[in-house]
């Protein structure tokens, strides 16, 4: 079946104006966010090791990673929507440019960090100052027809996965020579990406379609706010919050949680890390184009939060390493939801704000994102003494299969009350 728009999916933004000079395509930014991500991969399996390197035991290193994490997701949450905005006042490729010179500063900052009071400072820092994924969201719908989003957002996806294929991989065998090894690679990427956007990258958002900057309209509460406005989103916002929180607690429990369960070192996290990016770029390159010749974008969303809470059920059973493989391999259809999601709340808003709504989604994620390692990595710490293998050390999946289930059920019974409304529009008077 395919996708039909309705009078509740909101106004669709007008069509994308050609920008000036360099023609703006969906071909750079794609090369953007692969590099970003490659940088952003490659620090994943050792961060935990490295702040372990201040630590004296599981529990003290659990506390110490939640430090960490939680600064870079609450100095996120108040970044994002602000970066967001400027880039509507701005354009999109000044506030990229800020998010990787940032990103490369933390890198390096963190390779020669000495006390784990400079790991949660640089984390604020680069938590305010990098908000690429939702500038890049914001690119492609500056470039692309609503009816087109959700296949893009999908190639945007399927980057982030290819991203996770190799920069985990990478990051795993650098830290098993020394854990910081990984950070000055992660940091020379970064500049790679700069110099790829001062010298290459083409502005999308074009001077007409620009918009001023407003404090009032930029803080986090107020664009949450507005977010939840958006006519076509409403709960929306909900889904995408208890969705989100899942995930998060999922990766930053991932690198702890292979340890204490299987003793994984840097080197086998990236290898499944590898597979997870693996997944994620057949599912959201290949399998979700065919999927959306079929099923509706709202269809797409209620499947993929499904198959995203079996999924963290596999990963909390799992009683063996090699089970996750099969977890990760079984949860192919999952990498749909949130590329329908983006597309839903992308297509409600107006053209000339998708920089704030993009930002306004990634500062939601953000706050997830804080709350994320308060509530997973607590939950790890209260199974961190348990023995390897034991069933109740995947606590935190469990909590984070049943908000995934609640988020579909969220979805699902939001999208029938549209149609409902849809169908009683529809209707002839008698």
């Amino acid at each position: 079946m395919n996708p039909t728009p309705t009078p509740a999916d909101g106004p669709a933004p007008a069509a994308p104006a050609p920008a000036k000079g360099r023609q703006a395509a969906m071909g750079f930014i794609l090369v953007t966010v692969l590099i970003d991500m490659i940088s952003i991969g490659l620090m994943v399996p050792v961060l935990p090791h490295i702040v372990g390197t201040f630590t004296h035991s599981n529990d003290e290193q659990t506390l110490a990673f939640l430090a960490v994490t939680a600064a870079f997701g609450f100095a996120n949450f108040i970044g994002s929507p602000v970066l967001g905005a400027l880039s509507d006042h701005y354009g999109r490729r000044p506030m990229l440019l800020v998010g990787f010179t940032g990103l490369a500063l933390s890198f390096f900052v963190t390779a020669a960090a000495t006390a784990l009071w400079m790991l949660v400072a640089v984390r604020l820092f680069s938590g305010a100052m990098q908000s690429n994924i939702s500038i890049a969201n914001a690119y492609v719908a500056d470039i692309t027809p609503p009816e087109e989003r959700t296949r893009r957002f999908g190639l945007l996806g399927a980057m982030f996965g290819v991203g996770f294929i190799l920069g985990p991989v990478i990051g795993g065998i650098l830290g098993d020579m020394d854990v910081r090894l990984p950070f000055i690679a992660a940091g020379c990427m970064a500049l790679v990406n700069a110099l790829y956007g001062v010298f290459v990258l083409p502005e999308s958002l074009p001077k007409e379609r620009r918009r001023p900057f407003e404090w009032r309209r930029a803080n986090p509460v107020a664009s949450l706010k507005g977010l939840a406005a958006l006519k076509g989103v409403g709960p929306l916002v909900v889904v995408i919050a208890m969705s989100g929180l899942a995930q998060y607690m999922l990766h930053m429990t991932w690198v702890l949680y292979t340890k204490f369960k299987f003793g994984w070192g840097p080197g086998q996290v990236g290898w499944s890390l590898f597979a997870v990016g693996v997944v994620s770029a057949i599912s959201q390159g290949l399998l979700l184009k065919r999927l959306l010749k079929r099923f509706t974008p709202k269809r797409l969303a209620i499947v993929g939060l499904l198959v995203a809470a079996l999924s963290s059920l596999g990963f909390g059973l799992a009683s063996e390493g090699w089970m996750m493989y099969v977890v990760i391999a079984l949860g192919l259809v999952g990498g749909s939801a949130q590329a329908a999601i983006q597309s839903i709340v992308s297509n409600a808003a107006d053209a000339r704000n998708q920089g704030q709504t993009m930002g306004s989604v990634s500062s939601l994620n953000s706050l997830m994102a804080v709350f994320a390692p308060i509530v997973g990595l607590e939950l790890l710490r209260w199974v961190s003494d348990f023995p390897p293998g034991h069933w109740l050390i995947g606590l935190p999946f469990y909590v984070g299969a049943l908000l995934q289930l609640m988020a579909a059920v969220v979805a699902y019974r939001f999208f029938h009350r549209q149609r409902l409304a849809a169908s009683q529009v529809a209707q002839p008077a008698v």
